[in-house]
């Protein structure tokens, strides 16, 4: 049975990631498009710099956001006029795992635009469709399997996620507790060892329907291309 620390455990969890992709899907969008149809000067800095939160500790990631968004950082003072913070505010854990996930995000949609014939988009400008016309009514269309594999992906990354949210917005109950963080605690307590177990078998399950729904769409992407 699921007590009401867990349900706002998952709740929370459930926010966290949502917003995340949410809030990343845009420029990860902006960001695939970019290094699938343009060559430009530092074309390879920027792929290096979109795919670096996949080989840097995450806690290096919190620290970074901490220093940028904390309550003397740069970004941190510039916000705070505004009354926006993340520092030890669940937007903060979603900005954590926006940013974990980015890479995900824009590799699927990038390898997906990367398919399009670009011969469809030019036929499109052909007929007199400006480019955001094409952009938004035949390259998003094609690609949209890429987009929904590469929300689940950053969905999925963003439920596991734990150093950058754990460095960057700490572990407070009803507030950045997310599963991962909720798991470590109950490691630590005496006689927790049945709520870790418990929340881990929960955090599998979600990660592995959303994996499965990303599986699924590239299978049937891969059948609509082969009947085509």
């Amino acid at each position: 049975m699921l007590s009401a620390s867990d349900a706002e455990v998952i709740a929370l969890s459930l926010r966290v990631a949502t917003a995340s992709v949410v809030a990343s899907l845009p420029l990860a969008i902006a960001t695939a498009w970019l290094l699938a149809r343009r060559d430009f000067r530092g074309k390879t800095l920027l792929d290096a710099a979109v795919h670096l939160p996949l080989v840097v500790p995450p806690v290096v990631v919190g620290y970074v956001l901490l220093l940028a968004f904390g309550r003397n950082g740069p970004l941190g003072q510039l916000l705070a006029p505004l009354g926006i913070s993340f520092v030890f505010r669940w937007t903060g854990a979603a900005l954590a795992a926006a940013v974990m996930g980015f890479p995900l995000v824009v590799r699927a949609i990038r390898l997906s635009m990367e398919a399009i014939d670009p011969r469809l988009e030019s036929a499109g400008r052909t007929l007199g469709a400006g480019p955001w016309r094409v952009f938004f009514t035949v390259t998003l269309p094609l690609a949209w399997p890429g987009l929904a594999t590469g929300a689940l992906l950053g969905f999925a990354r963003a439920l596991g996620e734990f150093g950058a949210t754990i460095t960057f917005v700490s572990n407070i109950p009803g507030e950045t507790r997310t599963l991962p963080l909720a798991i470590y605690g109950a490691t630590q307590a005496p006689g927790g060892d049945a709520e870790a177990m418990k929340l881990s078998i929960i955090s599998v399950a979600i990660s592995l329907a959303a994996l499965a729904g990303s599986e699924w769409l590239v299978r049937r992407r891969k059948a609509q291309r082969e009947h085509a």
